[in-house]
C-alpha cells in the first residue's frame, strides 16, 4: 500500500509510520511540526519508501502518485496544545478534514479519521460504547477539541453518504508510550516527568476520577487494522481496564522508584470524571484488543523518558569532600 499519514511526526503518527514501513508499505508523511517533532521520524528519513513533506492540512493538500489510504492524525491533541491554539484546532478538524477527504476522493483511497473519546465529553453513560452520543459542553474550554472531532466525524460520514467515499472512524482513548512530549499536559507524561525530577506529582481533584490507558503499540495495531478493514465504524480503540488517576500516580512512583509526594490541585472545568471504552465492536470486526499491561507499558515509557535530554536523571553533583551540592 501507499499510505498518506497526516500528522505523521507526532506521538501516534510516528509510531504508525514506523509500523506501516515495517510491513513493507510506502508512507508519505504530512506535518506542519506544530506539535509533532522532526526527531520522531529522523530515523526513517533514509528509507526509500518514506517521504516527509511539510504541510498544513488546512490548506490544499497535494500528493503525487497513487494513494491507497489517507490517515488523518493531524490535530493538536493534548490540553496544553489545543487550549493554546484553539482556532488552529478547529480549522484542522474542519478544513483539514475536508482537504484530506478530498485527497482521498481524488485518488479513490480509503480515508481513516482518528477521532477521540472526547466526543463523549463528561459521559453520563458508563462505560461508553459507540452508540452513546456524548455529553459535551459546546462552549467550554475543551470544546475546541471536542467539537472539532465531532464535526470531523459528521463530515466524514457525509462524504460516505453523499459521495460514496470509503471511510473509517476510530475513537481513540488515552494512549501513552515513548515519544510523548514531556510538557504536553497529558497525565502519564506529566507524572513521569515530575517523578524523574523528584517533583511533586500534581493530581487534579481527589484522584478518584478514572481513565483507561492504552500502550501505543497496541493502539497502532488497531489503527493498522482499521486501515486494512472495509468497515466504517466508529470503533472505540482503548484499554477497557479502568484505573483511578491516583492509582496511576502510585504506579509511576513505583516504576520510577521516586519518593516524590502527591499534591492535589483543583479539577479543571469539564474534566471527565469517568472514562472507559466498550471495545466489543473492535474485538469482533477488527480482531483487535490491547495486550500490554499498564505496569509493563509504564516501564517501557519511563525507560524512554529517562534517556531524553529534558527528563534524563542526572546523578547529584558532589563537592571535593563528597557532599552533595
Amino acid at each position: 500500500m501507499r499510505v498518506v499519514i497526516a500528522g505523521g511526526s507526532g506521538f501516534l503518527g510516528s509510531h504508525l509510520c514506523e509500523a506501516m514501513l515495517a510491513r513493507g508499505d510506502t508512507v508519505w508523511c504530512l506535518d506542519d511540526f506544530s506539535s509533532g517533532r522532526a526527531a520522531n521520524i529522523a530515523h526513517l528519513l533514509h528509507l526509500p519508501k518514506f517521504t516527509c513533506t511539510p504541510c498544513d492540512v488546512t490548506t490544499r493538500v497535494r500528493v503525487f502518485g497513487h494513494v491507497d489510504a489517507v490517515v488523518h492524525l493531524a490535530s493538536p491533541a493534548s490540553p496544553e496544545d489545543y487550549q493554546r491554539r484553539p482556532l488552529q484546532t478547529l480549522a484542522t478538524g474542519s478544513r483539514g478534514t475536508e482537504n484530506l477527504l478530498e485527497l482521498a476522493v481524488r485518488h479513490g483511497a480509503r480515508f481513516v479519521l482518528a477521532s477521540t473519546s472526547e466526543v463523549y465529553g463528561d459521559p453520563q453513560v458508563h462505560p461508553q460504547d459507540e452508540d452513546y452520543w456524548g455529553h459535551v459542553n459546546p462552549i467550554g474550554p475543551r470544546s475546541v477539541y471536542d467539537e472539532a472531532k465531532r464535526y470531523a466525524e459528521a463530515l466524514t460520514m457525509a462524504y460516505r453518504r453523499s459521495r460514496g467515499t470509503d471511510v473509517g472512524i476510530v475513537r481513540i482513548f488515552n494512549t501513552y508510550g515513548p515519544r510523548m512530549r514531556a510538557h504536553d499536559g497529558r497525565v502519564v507524561s506529566t507524572f513521569i516527568r515530575q517523578a524523574l525530577a523528584g517533583a511533586a506529582l500534581t493530581v487534579h481533584g481527589d484522584g478518584s476520577q478514572t481513565r483507561s490507558y492504552c500502550y501505543v503499540d497496541d493502539l497502532v495495531r488497531g489503527l493498522t487494522a482499521m486501515i486494512d478493514s472495509p468497515c466504517t465504524g466508529p470503533f472505540n480503540l482503548g484499554n477497557p481496564t479502568e484505573r483511578k488517576v491516583r492509582e496511576l500516580a502510585e504506579l509511576v512512583l513505583l516504576v520510577t522508584g521516586s519518593r516524590s509526594p502527591v499534591r492535589l490541585l483543583p479539577l479543571p472545568v469539564d474534566d471527565p470524571t469517568r472514562r472507559r471504552p466498550v471495545i466489543t465492536r473492535a474485538r469482533e470486526d477488527l480482531s483487535w484488543h490491547p495486550l500490554v499491561p499498564l505496569e509493563e507499558g509504564l516501564r517501557r515509557t519511563v525507560e524512554w523518558f529517562a534517556e531524553q535530554p529534558e527528563t534524563r536523571v542526572r546523578p547529584p553533583q558532589r563537592s571535593a569532600a563528597g557532599r552533595p551540592i
